[in-house]
């Protein structure tokens, strides 16, 4: 998809005369909300974010500010903090790997331009018109996370092939994409012989309780749902798996690790 409306965003803000200038030394800020923890996984995603600007001609604290926002898995921040952005007129909003986040900033504005990132189809989510022509506001990539379930999970049943009872840790309060999941993983199941037994987790008390859970009840295998708070916390949910020995299939782009 087109970076023309984040690029003109920034530099509608950015290219003032220097007379106006003088009068309003606030540089350009990008708004960025992430659904994870600024730790661990995020910050890759920030070092690609900041190589991504200077590829524009943008330096973070030189000719552009950016507010970050990680929401630590609290979705019910959402609305505020969307709200407080487009309030403020910033520059742009980006939301990468944040579904919910893009479908509120969309709702909550059609001027300020969005960059999003997210895992199921931007045109069945109302963001864009057209994978071609996005139209409006909202530009953007899709991570085909969604698309790709059932094949996650029949990578899975290849490597425990004798398993049949499948755990699937889901974040309940990532509204679409924990649906989607649900029901791509149900369907799959099915048709492969294999039971879904479902654990939600949306803060780290509760994946620890969660695989408390798994080690009493022992499933023959864990499903993760692609979500972003459940990415950010892998070295968690990684250090569990050891400790209980379970097989996992991390999110897609991830590489699966061994058993043990």
């Amino acid at each position: 998809m087109r970076r023309r409306q984040f690029i003109a965003g920034l530099a509608g803000t950015a290219a003032w005369p220097l007379a106006t200038r003088a009068q309003q030394p606030a540089m350009p800020v990008i708004g960025f909300v992430h659904a994870g923890s600024a730790a661990d996984a995020s910050a890759d995603r920030v070092r690609a974010f900041r190589k991504g600007l200077s590829e524009t001609g943008y330096v973070e604290g030189q000719n552009v500010t950016v507010e970050y926002h990680w929401l630590e898995g609290q979705y019910d921040r959402l609305p505020a903090v969307i709200a407080d952005l487009v309030q403020r007129r910033v520059a742009v909003i980006t939301t990468p790997a944040n579904t919910l986040a893009a479908i509120t900033a969309k709702a909550a504005s059609a001027a300020i331009p969005i960059v999003f990132g997210v895992g199921e189809d931007p045109v069945k989510l109302g963001l864009v018109g057209s994978l071609a022509r996005p139209g409006g506001n909202a530009t953007g990539i899709n991570y085909f996370s969604q698309e790709v379930n059932a094949k996650r999970l029949g990578l899975l049943h290849e490597l425990v092939p004798k398993g049949i009872r499948v755990a699937v840790l889901l974040n309940p309060a990532n509204g679409p994409s924990a649906e989607i999941t649900l029901r791509d993983t149900q369907e799959a199941a099915r048709a492969m012989g294999m039971q879904i037994h479902v654990l939600n987790a949306g803060t780290i008390g509760e994946i620890d309780a969660a695989f408390a859970l798994l080690a009493r009840e022992r499933p023959d295998a864990l499903f993760v749902a692609a979500d972003p708070f459940l990415t950010s916390r892998r070295v968690q949910i990684v250090t569990w798996r050891r400790v209980t020995g379970f097989r996992r299939l991390i999110p897609r782009g991830k590489r699966p690790l061994p058993a043990g």
